[in-house]
C-alpha cells in the first residue's frame, strides 16, 4: 500500500467520522424541545431517537423508511447499487366503481328469520348469494416500483458503513469509506416542496451513477419464509455489492428523456372489476449535479441513464396520480410532477433539508418519551430487536413509541389518504390483504395513538375517510336495507366501497361506519375543536339513522340488536360467523348512540333523530358473564364452545379499549370478566391482535402483564429489523396499536377523569415523558422516580377544569390565566 493511499485513508477515515459527528450536532442544534428528544447514548453516540444499523437491507423487511404523508420510499443503503422503492397513496387498483348489491333488499328479511331460528349455516349461504356486494373483492394498494442506482464506487465491500434513520429529521443517511474515499447519502421526503429527495456526495474520488426503472411489479411477500422454525425473523446475510435488474417497462407504460436534466415516466394503475383502469400516474426525476448529465439526451435506452464525474448528485423525484377524488380522475398527474420538481430544483439542496427538517419538527417535537436504559441501547437497532424478549430495553419502547410518531406523521398527513393496512409503504401490486382500509379493527387501530401523542393533525384524513363514506354508505343503506342514514362494512378502499366484501364470515358486519364514527368523535374529545365537531355531527347523526332503522328486537325479549352480522372475524359453534347481537355491535352501537346525543347537546341542535336516539339507547341488548365467568362475546354463551379458543381478535372487549364502557372504577364486575375472557384467549396473537392485548391489560391497570407482551411485540417474532410490524407480513397497526399500549400505561383519560401512571411497570422505574395528551384538550408532563410520580403539569385552555387521579387520590384542578396547573403530588394510597 502505498504512502499517498495511507495518507487519503486516514484522511477519509476522519471525514467520516467528522460529518457523521457534525450531522448529529447539526441535528440537536435544531431541537427546540428539551434535550430528553436528542438525548444521546453515551457510548454509542447515537440519538435515542435513531434508528441505525451496520449493513444495508438485505431484504425490503430491512429497508427503512421515508414518508410525507403521500409519498413514501423504503431505502435500502446498498454499496454496490441503492434502491428506492416507491409508492403514492392514491396509486390503487380500478376506477370508481359502486358495488352495492339490490338483491340483499329482499333477501334480508329471510336470512334474519334463518337466523332467529338457529338456521346459522343457510342464513350464510343465503346472504353469499344475494346480500354481498359485486365485485366480491375491493380493490389493492398498489406501488410506484424501483428506482436503482448503480454506483462505480460499490465494486467493494467497504471497510466502514452505516446507515441511520433519525426519527427527529426524518432524515436517511447511508455512509461508508472504501479505499476512494468517503461516500454519503442523505435522503428524505419533504412536505414542503412534495418531492423525494436523495443527496450523494463524494470525497476523493468522484460519482458514476447509471439509473434505472423498475415498473409495478408482483411480489412475493414474507410470512413463515422469513422466520425460522421457532418463528424468529431470519438475519439473512450482508449481500454487499447487490445488485438487480430493471427488466421491461410495463404494458402501456412509458420512460423518455423530459428537458436535459430529467426523464418522465408514465403509466396507467393496475386493472380492478371488470378489467378497468382508471387512473393514470406519473414519475419525474430530475438530477440537480456538478457532473456530466448531457448524456441524458441521447444515450437513455433500456430504462437506463448515466451520470458521470460527479462530486455531488441530487435527485428530486415526484410522483402524481390523475386521482382527485373518489368518483373524480380527470387530474393532470404530468403537469403536476413537472411542477414540483422544477420548483424544488430552484431551491439550494441546504434549503430543501432545512425547510423539510423544520416542517417535521413542527409535529414530531409535540411530545418527548424517556423510559430509562440500559446498556443494550448502545446496540444497533437489529441486535436490540433480536434481543427484545430476553433482556431489558426500556429505550427500545421509547424508541418504538416515536417510530410510530414517525411512521403516523409519513403516511397521514391533513390532505393525504389515511393510513392503510401498510400505512404508504407497499413493495408491489399485490399486497396482502390488498393493503386496504380494514375497519373491523385495522384502520381504527392506525389512529389509536395520535391524538395521545400529539398528532391530532394526522387524524385529518381519517375524518375525510368518513365524510367520504357518509356519502358512499347513504346509497348502499338504501339499495341493500332500504334504510336511511349510511353504512359500512368491515373493508372499504380509495374509491370508498362500502357493501359487504369478502364474503359473509367476514364482511356481513354493519359497524364498520359506526366504529369510525367514534374514532373521530376520540379525536373531538381530544382536541375539543368545535370545528370538528361541527364536521362530524352530520355524519354521527346519519350512521345513527342507519341503527334506528335496522335494530330490531331480540326474540327472546333481551333488547334491541343487529341481525345480520357477526363477531369479526371469529366463528362461533354453528358452523359459522354469522349470526345476530354479537357483543361488539352492541358495544359500538352503544357509544354511536350516546356520542350523538352528547354531540346535539353541545351543539344546541335538536333534530327529530335526536329523541329517538334517545329511546333506543337504554334498550340496546346489555353486555352478559357466562357460566364460564366470562364475558360473553356473543348474546348466547357460546364462547366456550367457540372452535378457536385463541382467536387474534378480542371483539367483544371494544367495551373496556378503545371504549371505557367497561373499567375499574364503574363496572367491576363486567371487568373480572373481561379479565378471564383475555386469559381465556392468551397473550400472544399476531402482530395487531398482540398490541391490542397491550391497550387491554394497560386499561385494566395490569402494567407488568402488559409489558411482558409488549416485549414479544417488540421481539423478533413480531417486529422486523427495520422495526416494522410483523403480522406477519408487515402490518403498520401492530406499530401503532404497541404504541397506543405504551402510552396508556402513563396516563389514561375517560370517564370524565385523568390517571396518572395508571399502569406502570416495574420494569420502567424512572422517566419522563412531555407533551401527552389528555381527554379534555390538556396536554401533560410527568417526571416519575423509583415507581412514584415526582412532578406533573397540565396545559390547555385557561380556566379548563379537570380530576385527576394518582394511585387511588382524586384531585379536581383547574388550569390558571396562563393555561397551567402544576400539580401538588399527594400521598398516595395503595
Amino acid at each position: 500500500m502505498t504512502k499517498k493511499l495511507i495518507v487519503n485513508q486516514m484522511a477519509a477515515a476522519a471525514k467520516f467520522n467528522r460529518s457523521r459527528r457534525n450531522l448529529m450536532l447539526g441535528m440537536a442544534g435544531l431541537v427546540g424541545t428539551p434535550s430528553l428528544v436528542m438525548a444521546q447514548n453515551s457510548e454509542s453516540g447515537k440519538s435515542t431517537n435513531t434508528l441505525w444499523y451496520r449493513q444495508p437491507a438485505s431484504c425490503w423487511e430491512e429497508a427503512l423508511p421515508l414518508g410525507n404523508g403521500r409519498l413514501g420510499a423504503m431505502v435500502f443503503g446498498r454499496v454496490g447499487q441503492e434502491r428506492l422503492q416507491l409508492n403514492e397513496d392514491t396509486l390503487w387498483a380500478g376506477a370508481p366503481y359502486t358495488p352495492d348489491n339490490p338483491d340483499a333488499r329482499a333477501a334480508l328479511p329471510e336470512v334474519r328469520q334463518l337466523i332467529a331460528d338457529g338456521k346459522y349455516k343457510e342464513a350464510t349461504d343465503l346472504a353469499s348469494t344475494y346480500m354481498m356486494g359485486n365485485p366480491l373483492k375491493l380493490m389493492p394498494y398498489g406501488s410506484l416500483g424501483d428506482v436503482l442506482l448503480t454506483l462505480n464506487n460499490g465494486a467493494v465491500q467497504p471497510t466502514r458503513y452505516e446507515r441511520q434513520l433519525d426519527l427527529s429529521t426524518a432524515i436517511n443517511l447511508t455512509s461508508f469509506q472504501t479505499a476512494d474515499g468517503v461516500f454519503e447519502r442523505e435522503t428524505f421526503v419533504s412536505a414542503q416542496d412534495q418531492v423525494i429527495v436523495m443527496h450523494m456526495t463524494a470525497e476523493q474520488a468522484r460519482l458514476g451513477i447509471e439509473l434505472a426503472y423498475r415498473s409495478p411489479r408482483k411480489v412475493k411477500y414474507p410470512s413463515s419464509d422469513y422466520q425460522g422454525a421457532d418463528g424468529l425473523t431470519k438475519q439473512t446475510p450482508v449481500d454487499w455489492l447487490k445488485t438487480e435488474l430493471a427488466g421491461e417497462l410495463s404494458a402501456g407504460s412509458t420512460m423518455a428523456a423530459d428537458g436535459k436534466d430529467a426523464i418522465l415516466i408514465t403509466g396507467s394503475n393496475e386493472p380492478g372489476a371488470g378489467g378497468k383502469s382508471g387512473l393514470r400516474y406519473a414519475l419525474r426525476i430530475k438530477l440537480v449535479s456538478d457532473g456530466r448529465l448531457d448524456l441524458l439526451t441521447d444515450t437513455m435506452k433500456n430504462n437506463r441513464m448515466t451520470v458521470s464525474e460527479a462530486r455531488t448528485v441530487t435527485l428530486l423525484i415526484a410522483a402524481a396520480t390523475s386521482y382527485v377524488n373518489y368518483h373524480d380522475v380527470s387530474g393532470d398527474p404530468v403537469a403536476i410532477v413537472r411542477r414540483q420538481t422544477e420548483q424544488a430544483a430552484t431551491k439550494p439542496y441546504e434549503l430543501l433539508k432545512s425547510n423539510h427538517i423544520r416542517d417535521h419538527r413542527v409535529l414530531f417535537n409535540n411530545m418527548s418519551i424517556n423510559l430509562g436504559s440500559t446498556t443494550q441501547a448502545a446496540q444497533a437497532t437489529d441486535i436490540r430487536i433480536a434481543a427484545a424478549e430476553t433482556t431489558e430495553d426500556p429505550a427500545l419502547s421509547a424508541l418504538y413509541v416515536q417510530y410510530a410518531r414517525y411512521l403516523m406523521i409519513s403516511s397521514s398527513r391533513p390532505g393525504t389518504q389515511p393510513a392503510n393496512l401498510q400505512g404508504i409503504w407497499n413493495e408491489g401490486t399485490n399486497p396482502p390483504w390488498g393493503s386496504k382500509y380494514t375497519i373491523n379493527i385495522n384502520t381504527q387501530m392506525n389512529y389509536w395513538p395520535a391524538d395521545p401523542a400529539g398528532l391530532g393533525a394526522c387524524v385529518e384524513p381519517l375524518l375525510r375517510l368518513v365524510e367520504d363514506l357518509a356519502v358512499t354508505g347513504a346509497k348502499t343503506a338504501r339499495t341493500m336495507y332500504n334504510a336511511s342514514g349510511w353504512v359500512t362494512h368491515h373493508n372499504t378502499d380509495l374509491w370508498r366501497a362500502a357493501s359487504p366484501n369478502d364474503g359473509p364470515r367476514w364482511g356481513l358486519w354493519p359497524c364498520g361506519g359506526a366504529w369510525l364514527c367514534n374514532s373521530v368523535w376520540d379525536h373531538y374529545d381530544y382536541s375539543r375543536d368545535a370545528d370538528v365537531l361541527t364536521r362530524l355531527f352530520p355524519v354521527m347523526l346519519g350512521a345513527s339513522a342507519f341503527f334506528l332503522d335496522t335494530l330490531i328486537e331480540d326474540p327472546k325479549g333481551r333488547g334491541l340488536v343487529t341481525s345480520p352480522s357477526l363477531s369479526p372475524e371469529n366463528s362461533h359453534p354453528f358452523g359459522t360467523s354469522v349470526c345476530a347481537a354479537p357483543a361488539m355491535d352492541r358495544q359500538i352501537v352503544r357509544d354511536l348512540f350516546k356520542n350523538t346525543l352528547e354531540a346535539a347537546r353541545l351543539l344546541k341542535q335538536q333534530p327529530a333523530l335526536i329523541e329517538r336516539i334517545a329511546r333506543a339507547l337504554p334498550q340496546i341488548a346489555s353486555d352478559r358473564i357466562g357460566h364460564a365467568g366470562q364475558l360473553q362475546e356473543w348474546l348466547d354463551d357460546w364462547d366456550t364452545q367457540a372452535p378457536d379458543q385463541r382467536h387474534r381478535h378480542v371483539s367483544h372487549l371494544y367495551a373496556v379499549y378503545p371504549s371505557n364502557q367497561i373499567n375499574l372504577r364503574d363496572t367491576p364486575d363486567l371487568l373480572q370478566a373481561a379479565k378471564n375472557s383475555l386469559r381465556q384467549r392468551g397473550d400472544l396473537a399476531t402482530g395487531w391482535g398482540t398490541a391490542w392485548r397491550i391497550c387491554l391489560w394497560a386499561r385494566m391497570g395490569e402494567g407488568d402483564h402488559a409489558h411482558s407482551i409488549l416485549k414479544t411485540l417488540t421481539g423478533p417474532k413480531r417486529t422486523y429489523p427495520n422495526m416494522f410490524d410483523a403480522h406477519p407480513p408487515f402490518q403498520i397497526d401492530g406499530n401503532f396499536g404497541g404504541s397506543a399500549g405504551v402510552l396508556e400505561m402513563l396516563l389514561q383519560s375517560w370517564g370524565g377523569e385523568v390517571f396518572l401512571l395508571p399502569a406502570l411497570p416495574a420494569a420502567w422505574p424512572s422517566g419522563e415523558v412531555t407533551g401527552l395528551r389528555a381527554r379534555g384538550g390538556m396536554s401533560v408532563d410527568m417526571q416519575w422516580r423509583a415507581g412514584k410520580l415526582v412532578s406533573a403539569t397540565l396545559q390547555g385552555l385557561p380556566g379548563t377544569s379537570a380530576r385527576v387521579s394518582y394511585r387511588g387520590v382524586r384531585m379536581d384542578v383547574s388550569l390558571d390565566a396562563k393555561g397551567i396547573h402544576r400539580l401538588k403530588i399527594p400521598v398516595a394510597t395503595t
